[in-house]
């Protein structure tokens, strides 16, 4: 097997960031588009649809980083601790009512690069089922060296044939802000020791680390 490629901590960063961007750049034009909606009909149903996209689009680029912040940024020194229990709203946050996350990870203190890996399974858990459904995400074992499982469930399920290649560090591809996402989250697993499986079925799939 190959081994991992490295990326300079610039390309990493710029990518994420490019990321980042991509994800909160629909809700912020939505707002924008609000506004104008506003300045152009000043009629009482079209304040009320104005009033109604800001405020929505608002509350989605919010939680997107608010999610970001804590799966992609850094928090405290090195060393630092997260509660992995903290990662359960901020997914309900994101992703409901679209897709009902059922979260059973207790709150526990553990090293931050394990808790951004939840995260960033989460993230690709959830791309897996872009029509909504359900994510259940349960502990595998206890305390700090806790493992993780997310399973999605939906009518339309699909994994994206070049994730378990972007995972491994091995992608026939060049890697792109487009596909940083999962190297990134096989970058995290690789660094707490972690080995991330994948396991498609009609109307599902589940994702494992440990």
């Amino acid at each position: 097997m190959s081994a991992p490629i490295e990326l300079s901590a610039l390309d990493l960063s710029a990518m994420l960031c490019s990321k980042v961007c991509h994800d909160v750049i629909n809700p912020v034009a939505a707002m924008e588009n609000g506004f104008q909606l506003l300045e152009m009909d000043q009629s009482a149903e079209s304040r009320d649809e104005a009033t109604k996209l800001i405020r929505d689009s608002a509350i989605k680029a919010s939680a997107k980083l608010e999610f970001a912040r804590i799966a992609y940024g850094s928090s405290g020194s090195p060393a630092a601790q997260l509660d992995v229990g903290d990662a359960g709203p901020l997914a309900k946050r994101l992703y409901e009512p679209d897709l009902a996350v059922n979260f059973s990870i207790p709150k526990t203190l553990m090293a931050k690069n394990r808790v951004k890996l939840l995260m960033n399974l989460m993230i690709i858990a959830g791309n897996c089922v872009p029509r909504g459904g359900t994510m259940t995400v349960d502990p595998i074992g206890d305390g700090e060296t806790m493992g993780f499982s997310i399973k999605v469930a939906s009518d339309k399920v699909r994994v994206h044939p070049a994730t378990e290649s972007l995972l491994a560090g091995t992608p026939a591809e060049p890697i792109s802000a487009q596909t940083i996402q999962p190297f990134y989250t096989g970058v995290l697993a690789r660094e707490q020791g972690m080995t991330i499986r994948i396991a498609a079925e009609p109307g599902g799939a589940t994702l494992t680390a440990q």
